[in-house]
């Protein structure tokens, strides 16, 4: 009873120490690093503003969860030393270009990749169970398990960095994901994962106050890569703790993230573009060219993300209630693909016709 009263009043004071550091660093960060961190690039394909918004809601967010890194140490010395190498080396390759310190994309891929590799290396990050058989026997070479979880993580932190672009899109699709697995751990008393989660719900929550409806912060790439890590980490851990659970309900959590990235790699190979570099047709962009183009005069950012976290969880929180039968978990896994690619294939026709005329 001790416990739980010390860790209600942690997250009390945690969630006011968070909005303060937001507060304040939204007030001042036209002033950190010269303005750098102002987003003034309207041309770009994934700028969707008119007004000069910094990118330092990543920074913020950072020092939120430092803060709660901190006193979460101080009453329970525990400390998540994999989660804090991970997410500080991932938000320091993103808040360089936060703060226009430009890599090729090449560049900044490899460098995740790397540091990825170490950490999965020397933290012995592990994925328990796979709901494919073949799979398992796969994974059991060690360098394909390596190569495995590496690209899983690429895979939902480039995921959260490529549909960050429109106000609370990111932010309410990462606090879905997360509140999910927050009432799974919570559901089956695994008490210090379940708080840690509710403290990066909370930050999220909190950023969300700074850019939705209207933007006064945006994530950033530092932002994006931090809480993408975050995610895929708390994903791998609730897999590991709840055997019982489809590994592939949490392909389902994570449709979204993964299969963005996944079909837009081979949609650009098979449009002559490189699969690395930003382009405005993915699915979040199509969405908001159907908006606007439907909805003339009205503000289509935030309806935007609003309406594809709508379908997003329409489509998927139903499979928590099969979420222990893997044949189940698997068939509604590629029922999204369906529905993905169809929708993707009306609102580009769609959007190409209106255009065109």
């Amino acid at each position: 009873m001790q416990s739980e009263s010390l860790e209600l009043s942690l997250l009390s004071i945690f969630t006011f120490l968070s909005f303060f550091s937001f507060f304040i660093i939204q007030k001042i960060s036209s002033k950190i690093f010269s303005g750098l961190l102002l987003d003034d690039d309207f041309e770009k394909p994934q700028a969707f503003h008119k007004n000069n918004i910094p990118r330092s809601g990543g920074l913020a967010s950072i020092i939120s969860f430092l803060i709660f890194i901190a006193f979460n140490n101080l009453l329970f010395s525990i400390i998540y030393i994999d989660y804090l190498i991970l997410g500080m080396g991932l938000f320091l390759i993103g808040f360089f270009e936060d703060i226009k310190i430009k890599f090729s994309p090449k560049v900044r891929l490899t460098l995740m990749t790397l540091l990825i590799l170490i950490c999965v290396k020397f933290f012995s990050i592990q994925i328990n169970s796979i709901d494919l058989i073949f799979l398992n026997k796969l994974l059991s070479i060690n360098f394909i398990f390596i190569f495995f979880v590496v690209l899983c993580f690429l895979f939902i932190i480039n995921g959260a960095n490529l549909i960050d672009g429109f106000n609370g899109l990111l932010a309410l699709q990462l606090i879905i994901i997360n509140s999910t697995l927050l009432f799974i751990n919570a559901d089956n008393g695994f008490q210090d994962l379940s708080i840690f989660i509710t403290a990066q719900v909370i930050i999220l929550l909190v950023f969300l106050l700074f850019n939705f409806p209207s933007a006064k912060i945006f994530m950033g790439d530092g932002g994006a890569y931090l809480f993408g890590a975050f995610t895929a980490l708390n994903v791998i851990e609730t897999n590991n703790l709840n055997p019982g659970i489809s590994s592939f309900f949490f392909c389902i959590l994570l449709f979204y993230l993964f299969f963005e990235v996944f079909f837009s790699f081979f949609r650009k190979i098979k449009e002559n573009k490189s699969p690395i570099k930003p382009d405005d047709k993915h699915l979040h962009m199509l969405s908001y060219k159907f908006l606007t183009l439907t909805k003339p005069g009205k503000d289509c950012n935030y309806l935007n993300a609003l309406i594809l976290n709508t379908i997003y969880s329409i489509l998927v929180l139903p499979s928590i209630l099969v979420k222990e039968s893997g044949t189940l978990c698997k068939y509604w896994f590629f029922f999204l693909i369906i529905i993905y690619l169809l929708g993707y294939l009306r609102l580009n026709s769609f959007v190409k016709k209106k255009i065109d005329i």
